[in-house]
């Protein structure tokens, strides 16, 4: 048993050994597998040192005053005088256009055709007068003092009338009230009382009479008017046809004089070189001579002919339609007369029936105050219907005066549209033929937006121009940390300076960037020298050196939603080897320059600072040390 017991203990021994030695070796390449398996990182010391700021960036070139030089019309290119760079003066032609009616001159033509055409309805509206348009085509129009002048005029009258017909009514309510005190003394007058009703509605009848009476005659009359204006259209044409025929009279006969002095002149020898040629010209059959002149007289003779046989058809073919319009107007004419007549002859009647009322109440005894009271007021009465019915025809009146007055400023108003697009045909048709765009300018050429063959945009420019004299401009956004290292007067140094000659770029304004408000800054360069707007300039600008005790590479610098930050190596011992493990330390970069970075961070300094790795490195994971 012994010997067994002794056996047994050497067999467990022996396994635990076997045991712990696989464990041993299992351990020690699971360790090796899993390091060559984790991200190897290269590391930098994070040092203390000096940094030269130094802020790169690029702008496009811009004008510091370009002009752009523009065309009103749409007019097609035929040839392009000028190239980008080309130097040019004053005046110099820039663009040939082809000549041709531009689409702006087709519309100002269609719109004066389109205005003439308005003008022609407005005034043959039946409320518009011959007189007022007279007015207007020969400038003759109301002054402004004169239009208010009359309205103050009418409104003055229909004031003043107002303030009679109150006065009438109050004095009446008076009498009225004093009636009503002397008590119930009066006969039986509801016959004569029935005779003022009706003799004031008769003549409430003949004054409404006469308002539509009025109206019948002044549209006949403008009816008359207006078809007698084809008989006076065409006399107008005679006479202007007759003083047409007595020029072409005095132009033939004065030619054939001076002909015959001519000649002879001729006879005597006397003729010099001109006059010579003169009395060719006369003598023929072209342009100035006298053949010529005899055609025109023909010619002019022939066309008052015409006229007058047209007078003669105008005449005959609106002969019938003057009869009926005249007789419109006689009959107008007639109810109107037969209207105020009836007026007059209902105020009389009115006027006696008042009397007859007043007569028959003052046939009681004692009724002297009465019937004073009651004449008093059949005398005010018939005054106030007068003052009504003045005021009413006052104010149609001035209705009718402003109704003028409106048509008047409407007449005036499209007379002046028409001949200012008058003007502008005119002056776009001038333009159509031999047109070209002059550099309005001294200077550069920047740009060029159309080339032969095609149409110009009105309002859109086809050339730009940089004045002589005038500099550059760039500019570039930084952040707020760059801008406080730099003052407005730095000079930049270009990138690749030997590409460009005498070039300067001077850093000119210092403003925040409307785009990115409060978080960043715009840099504005002024660019003086041999460059041309639209060039890119790549600049670095800065020259401050500074001391730092955290500096670190470039590449170490990380950034994630929470900011900047970088990894440390930080070690810890295992049962084998040494742990590295990689920690996020938060950073603020102070300054930066080509290859490194000066950081602000809760650091010592002299930690390694993870700079590039094979695999993306997380914070708290385990990373491996690179070789070397």
């Amino acid at each position: 048993m012994n010997e067994n017991g002794k056996k047994k203990r050497e067999w467990v021994k022996t396994a635990a050994i076997i045991f712990l030695s696989v464990m041993l070796v299992l351990t020690f390449f699971s360790n090796t597998i899993m390091n060559y398996s984790l991200p190897e990182v290269a590391t930098q010391y994070v040092e203390s040192g000096t940094i030269t700021a130094k802020i790169r960036g690029s702008g496009v070139v811009e004008s510091g005053n370009p002009y752009n030089v523009e065309v009103t019309e749409s007019r097609k290119v035929s040839q392009v005088a000028v190239k980008v760079g080309d130097q040019v003066e004053k005046d110099d032609v820039l663009l040939y256009l082809e000549d041709a009616e531009s689409t702006e001159l087709k519309e100002a033509r269609t719109q004066l055709d389109s205005l003439k055409a308005e003008y022609d309805r407005a005034i043959v509206t039946a409320d518009t007068s011959s007189s007022i348009v007279n007015k207007v085509e020969n400038g003759n129009v109301t002054s402004t003092e004169s239009k208010v002048a009359q309205i103050d005029a009418y409104n003055n009258r229909i004031d003043a009338l107002q303030n009679n017909i109150d006065a009438y009514n109050n004095r009446i309510a008076e009498i009225d009230a004093e009636l009503d005190k002397l008590g119930d003394n009066t006969v039986d007058t509801s016959g004569e009382q029935q005779a003022v009703n009706n003799a004031q509605a008769e003549l409430d009848k003949a004054t409404a009479w006469i308002g539509t009476a009025k109206e019948k005659l002044e549209a006949a009359q403008s009816v008359l008017e207006s078809v007698n204006s084809a008989v006076k259209v065409a006399e107008d044409n005679q006479a202007a046809c007759e003083t047409a025929l007595e020029n072409a009279k005095t132009e033939r006969s004065e030619r054939e004089k001076s002909k015959k002095d001519l000649e002879d002149m001729a006879k005597l020898g006397d003729l010099s070189a001109e006059d010579q040629a003169r009395l060719i010209r006369l003598s023929g059959e072209g342009e100035g001579s006298v053949k010529e002149a005899q055609v025109a007289e023909e010619n002019a003779y022939v066309a008052l002919e015409n006229a007058k046989q047209a007078v003669i058809n105008a005449g005959n073919s609106i002969e019938g339609d003057r009869a009926i319009a005249q007789n419109a107007v006689n009959e107008a004419q007639t109810e109107y007369d037969n209207a105020l007549t009836a007026k007059t002859t209902w105020e009389g009647n009115l006027a006696d029936a008042q009397r007859n009322l007043a007569n028959k109440q003052a046939s009681k005894p004692d009724n002297s105050y009465r019937d004073a009271l009651n004449n008093e007021k059949a005398d005010l009465s018939l005054n106030l219907s007068k003052a009504t019915t003045e005021k009413a025809d006052v104010e149609k009146e001035l209705t009718e005066l402003l109704a003028g007055f409106t048509k008047e400023v409407d007449l005036v108003e499209l007379l002046g549209k028409i001949r200012d697009q008058e003007d502008l045909v005119k002056e776009l048709t001038e333009k159509s033929i031999g047109a070209t765009i002059t550099a309005p300018v001294a200077g550069t050429v920047t740009s060029l937006s159309v080339v032969a063959g095609e149409s110009t945009e009105p309002g859109t420019p086809v050339a730009v121009l940089q004045p002589a004299g005038k500099g550059f401009s760039m500019s570039f956004s930084v952040t707020n940390e760059q801008a406080k290292r730099l003052s407005v007067g730095d000079v930049a140094d270009l990138v690749n300076a030997w590409r460009y000659d005498d070039l300067k770029v001077t850093l000119a304004n210092i403003k925040p960037d409307p785009s990115e408000p409060g978080q960043k800054k715009l840099l504005t360069f002024d660019v003086d020298g041999d460059v041309t707007a639209g060039q890119t300039l790549n600049v670095s600008v800065g020259q401050k050196s500074a001391n730092y005790d955290l500096i670190v590479p470039n590449s170490a610098i990380r950034e994630d939603n929470n900011g900047k930050f970088i990894l440390i190596v930080e070690s810890k011992p295992g049962p084998l080897n040494t742990r590295y493990i990689a920690t996020r330390v938060d950073v603020e970069v102070l300054a930066s320059d080509d290859t490194q970075s000066a950081i602000s961070a809760a650091l010592y300094g002299y930690e390694f600072v993870i700079t590039t790795s094979t695999k993306p490195v997380e914070a708290g994971k385990q990373v491996r040390l690179a070789e070397g």
